[in-house]
């Protein structure tokens, strides 16, 4: 019965966990309909993906023990964010205008870690905490940048959520406007550990409630 309560309660916890770090994350993706403090919102958002990422992959990775599982974690977001990138589009948006959160090298990274380290835990929430972390920032930044036309396409197409006094009048410079990627990838090394180190909680708190 434990064996199987197990299994149910795994396959649960890696549903709810993934579907809910992907509603968390779709918004994540339109930095650029911030027009007044896109990279501003570049490096919040980065720490925000970060942690949804790190905390369910580590979450799912521990409690499988199998290398590989981190990234299919991250499969599964890309895939449900794709899905409501499609949406999106139904609603009126440019196709390219619609960016989609880059999850999958940074989950690779992490399984990398608990592959080479043998699967040692503390060893995952250090190097693949911070591998996930400074890479992040990176990748969706090189996402970003092949949005077409940012500024035009955002006043084009206003987010129909954003209230009328929120609406871009002119840009403003924000206080991280200079190096949204070093601020992100900074934060996100030293923060990453600290969100590896839930996921590999929430694993050992699983496991107690379900041998209760």
């Amino acid at each position: 019965v434990m064996v199987w309560l197990r299994r149910c309660t795994h396959y649960l916890f890696i549903v709810v966990v993934a579907v809910n770090s992907t509603l968390l994350t779709i918004n994540a993706g339109d930095y650029i309909f911030y027009t007044d403090w896109a990279w501003t919102s570049f490096t919040v958002f980065s720490i925000s993906q970060t942690l949804m990422l790190a905390v369910g992959a580590t979450y799912y990775l521990t409690f499988t023990g199998v290398p590989g599982t981190a990234t299919y974690y991250g499969l599964i977001m890309t895939v449900y964010t794709w899905v409501a990138k499609g949406a999106w589009f139904a609603l009126g948006y440019p196709y390219y205008f619609i960016v989609t959160p880059i999850w999958l090298p940074s989950a690779m990274l992490l399984d990398l870690a608990y592959w080479a380290t043998k699967r040692n835990k503390h060893s995952l929430i250090l190097f693949g905490g911070v591998l996930v972390g400074m890479s992040l920032p990176l990748f969706n930044m090189v996402n970003l940048i092949t949005v077409a036309d940012p500024l035009e396409t955002a006043f084009k197409y206003p987010r129909p959520t954003l209230s009328p006094y929120m609406t871009p009048i002119e840009p403003q410079v924000g206080k991280f406007y200079n190096s949204p990627v070093a601020l992100g990838a900074g934060a996100g090394a030293v923060l990453s550990v600290t969100f590896t180190a839930l996921g590999c909680k929430l694993n050992t708190w699983t496991y107690r409630w379900m041998a209760a």
